[in-house]
């Protein structure tokens, strides 16, 4: 009886014991960081929506002042309509075709937005307007936002690629995680995309 005791003690220590080593030696850091990029991409997607949902206030309060800017107008509505139609899933991250498409979009509604905001520039009553320039600061506010989240994007992807790559994580990687693929980072899609967009929010 104590041997049987004994024996089923050391089992229980010797499981607890490779739980612990398991654990402790990154076998599940590869589904981790792999969640945290699909969350810090919701995060991107998420702060690009706000953008669009402040665009179609901006776009009325502009239209009320400067009826003759129509062309600025019509291309702003485009590129929003554009930016919103492409959506990227957790499966479409491993996709770079579909995320330069995305990121382009988002180029080119960045592009309509500051040529809007220059707009201000030839109407003082519209650069003076309440509205707009509380629109203004929430738009400023935005790309600040976008700014973050696709620092914090960056980085997880650059940590679960890292995992993969690296030991102990390409042994884990090789034996569990195999379907899992290096993951695709942003890169730039417009020329001149390292200089600051000039956007006027004087």
């Amino acid at each position: 009886m104590d041997t049987q005791r004994f024996r089923t003690t050391w089992q229980v220590a010797i499981l607890f014991f490779l739980s612990n080593l398991l654990a402790g030696c990154g076998i599940n850091n590869i589904p981790t960081y792999d969640e945290q990029v699909k969350s810090a991409w919701s995060q991107v997607e998420n702060q690009y929506q706000r953008r669009a949902d402040l665009i179609p206030n901006l776009v009325e309060t502009v239209k009320g002042f400067a009826r003759q800017e129509q062309e600025t107008l019509t291309a702003v509505v485009e590129a929003r309509a554009k930016a919103t139609s492409i959506n990227i899933s957790a499966a479409d991250l491993n996709d770079p075709a579909k995320m330069r498409q995305f990121e382009q979009a988002q180029s080119q509604l960045t592009g309509a937005l500051s040529r809007l905001m220059a707009v201000s520039e030839r109407y003082p009553d519209l650069k003076s307007n309440q509205n707009f320039l509380a629109l203004q600061s929430q738009l400023e506010g935005t790309e600040n936002r976008i700014a973050v989240a696709r620092r914090d994007f960056i980085a997880a992807v650059e940590r679960y690629n890292t995992e993969i790559r690296t030991f102990p994580g390409r042994i884990w990687h090789s034996l569990m995680y195999s379907d899992m693929p290096i993951r695709e980072n942003f890169s730039a899609t417009t020329e001149n995309a390292e200089q600051a967009p000039q956007v006027n929010f004087e």
